[in-house]
């Protein structure tokens, strides 16, 4: 007998990869589970599959940023007592954190791809569920996004739950109406500009050299990084990376106010004359609109 659940969450989470830095994306996961039937002539009950198998997989992976460890361009080094620095050494587009150990996934993998992920969800679920399930079938999907989506990080310290992690992100599709209809162009333009990019708070900005970075960062300079640095819940967090892949916003970075800053940027080329609306996701299915 199987049992499948579908959308059962998504996973929004930030990898480093050596080509592309620091990427945003947002993966849904489905389920399938198979066994005899248990007391209760079932697999296993749906509301203990939502609780079980999503509780692990956002404590785990999900707001995580996923670290290839198994490449040769990562460097991973424990600081102070729960702490830890990591390393993703691309000239000069360098990426270093140093952050509670909780902010990483570390997947023993040469890339982060969906199958070195779903290899490590199969690691994180091994041995929890009931004896009865006796097969358990992963499937990490990308949403089919019609139309511009662009991958982006950030981090806000404000935020109660994991989204206060300097390093995680969404990969997000993009609506911009002007005058009631879709404008394509200017999504596609749009998600050009936001093409794998860090998202950053000026309220967070600091020098590099007023970072508690690893020896990998000591050539690390205000000319080339953004440095970022605030106190969450969670503990202290810290990032250099470089400019070229960083947007400065004068603002916290959630949705809503990301989706104001979006209008705000677009409307000198749409004009005065014409009403702009702007749908902006965070990740799968959820967002927040701005119009000007």
């Amino acid at each position: 007998m199987k049992l499948f659940v579908r959308d059962l969450t998504v996973i929004d989470a930030s990898y480093l990869c050596p080509e592309r830095g620091m990427v945003g994306d947002s993966w849904i996961l489905d389920v399938v589970m198979s066994g005899e039937l248990n007391e209760m002539s079932m697999v296993l009950d749906f509301g203990r599959v939502k609780k079980q198998i999503k509780k692990l997989v956002d404590e785990y992976v999900d707001h995580r940023l996923l670290v290839p460890v198994n490449h040769p361009s990562v460097q991973i080094a424990e600081t102070t007592p729960g702490y830890a620095t990591v390393d993703l050494l691309r000239g000069d587009q360098s990426i270093h954190l140093h952050c509670p150990e909780e902010a990483y996934c570390l997947v023993e993998a040469e890339a982060i791809t969906i199958d070195t992920v779903t290899e490590h969800l199969y690691q994180v679920l091994a041995g929890e569920l009931p004896e009865n399930v006796q097969g358990l079938e992963l499937v990490l999907r990308h949403e089919k996004i019609d139309g511009a989506f662009y991958h982006y990080s950030h981090g806000l310290k404000k935020h109660d739950g994991n989204c206060q992690r300097i390093a995680h992100g969404h990969r997000s599709p993009i609506e911009l109406y002007v005058d009631g209809q879709r404008d394509s162009q200017l999504e596609a333009d749009w998600a050009k500009r936001w093409t794998d990019i860090y998202l950053g708070t000026v309220e967070d900005q600091v020098s590099v050299t007023a970072l508690n970075l690893s020896e990998h960062a000591k050539d690390v300079t205000d000319e080339t990084h953004y440095g970022f640095r605030y106190t969450a819940p969670q503990g202290l967090f810290e990032l250099a990376i470089t400019k070229r892949e960083t947007e400065m916003i004068h603002t916290d970075t959630t949705i809503e106010l990301l989706a104001h800053f979006i209008a705000a940027e677009v409307k000198p080329m749409v004009g005065d004359n014409q009403h702009l609306e702007v749908v902006a996701y965070e990740g799968v299915g959820k967002g927040a609109m701005a119009s000007l």
